[in-house]
C-alpha cells in the first residue's frame, strides 16, 4: 500500500519589508533538527494587515503566526480572542490558528522579562523607554511588573513622554534602565544611534537594545564605553520564538 504523504503544517511571520527577519531562520533550522520535513515558516510580507484574512483563510494547514512592526497593535481587531496578558499589553506577537478562530499572545513580554531581570537590582527604580510602537509596550509591561517605574521617550511630543530634546543630566542620572525600542541603529543604518545625552551614562546603567543585527549597536557601544551593564535582543528574540512554539503546541 502506498505512504500516506504527510500534509504541511504552516507558519509564518506577518510584518512590512521583513526579509531580514530572524524568525524564518531560525524556525527552518528547528525543523531540521527536529526532523519535521512537513513543517514549513513563511514570511507574509504584506501592505495591509487587513490580508491577514485572506491568509488564514487561503493557507491549509496553518496553526500560528509571529506579527512584527508594524502591526502588533492593529492586529487586534481581526482576532477572535486574547489572552489577558495581552489584552493588558495592548499588542500581539503571537497569534495560534485555531477551529474557533484566532488566539493573540505576547511572548515578547516574556522573552524580555527572562532577559533583563538577571541585570537589574533594587537600585533601578526607573527606566526610560525609547521608542511608543508595539514593542514598547510589553516592554513597560514587564518593568511595572517588577516594580520599575517607566517613561517613554518619542521624537514627538506626546501625552506622558518625554522627547528626545527633553533629556538631560537629571533624568538620565535618574533613569538607570534604558531600553531602546526604536528601530535605530539596525542594519545596515549599524552608525546611527538614539540621540540621548550619553555623556551621563554610568556603571549604574543597564542599556538594552531590542535590536540584534548588529550584536553591539552604536547605543550599546556607548553604554559600554561608560561602564553601563548592555544587553542586545538576541537571546529575548529566541525566547519568545521558543515561548510561540511552546503556544502553537498546546492542545486546543
Amino acid at each position: 500500500m502506498e505512504e500516506t504523504k504527510k500534509k504541511q503544517v504552516n507558519f509564518g511571520l506577518l510584518g512590512r519589508n521583513i526579509s531580514y527577519s530572524f524568525s524564518r531562520g531560525y524556525f527552518a533550522e528547528k525543523f531540521k533538527i527536529l526532523g519535521l520535513e512537513d513543517h514549513v515558516y513563511s514570511n507574509y510580507d504584506i501592505q495591509d494587515i487587513a490580508k491577514i484574512d485572506s491568509i488564514v483563510n487561503k493557507t491549509a494547514g496553518l496553526k500560528g503566526l509571529n506579527v512584527t512592526i508594524p502591526y502588533k497593535e492593529v492586529v487586534i481587531p481581526y482576532l477572535d480572542k486574547l489572552l489577558p496578558s495581552a489584552a493588558k499589553i495592548g499588542a500581539v506577537n503571537t497569534v495560534k490558528v485555531t477551529p474557533a478562530g484566532l488566539i493573540g499572545y505576547n511572548t515578547d513580554a516574556y522573552g524580555f522579562q527572562k532577559s533583563i531581570e538577571h541585570a537589574l537590582t533594587s537600585k533601578h527604580k526607573f527606566a526610560l523607554i525609547l521608542g511608543t510602537g508595539g514593542a514598547s509596550k510589553a516592554v513597560a509591561y514587564v518593568l511595572e511588573s517588577l516594580g520599575i517605574a517607566i517613561k517613554f521617550v518619542s521624537r514627538t511630543k506626546k501625552l506622558h513622554c518625554f522627547t528626545y530634546a527633553d533629556l538631560n543630566k537629571h533624568i538620565i542620572e535618574k533613569y538607570t534602565v534604558i531600553v531602546n525600542c526604536s528601530p535605530v541603529g539596525t542594519f545596515p543604518n549599524i552608525l546611527d544611534k538614539p540621540a540621548i545625552p550619553y555623556v551621563h551614562i554610568t556603571n549604574s546603567h543597564v542599556l538594552f537594545d531590542l535590536i540584534y543585527n548588529p550584536e553591539q549597536t552604536a547605543f550599546l557601544a556607548e553604554g559600554a564605553n561608560r561602564g553601563a551593564t548592555v544587553l542586545n535582543g538576541a537571546k529575548m528574540l529566541k525566547l519568545q520564538a521558543e515561548k510561540a512554539w511552546e503556544i502553537w503546541n498546546e492542545p486546543f
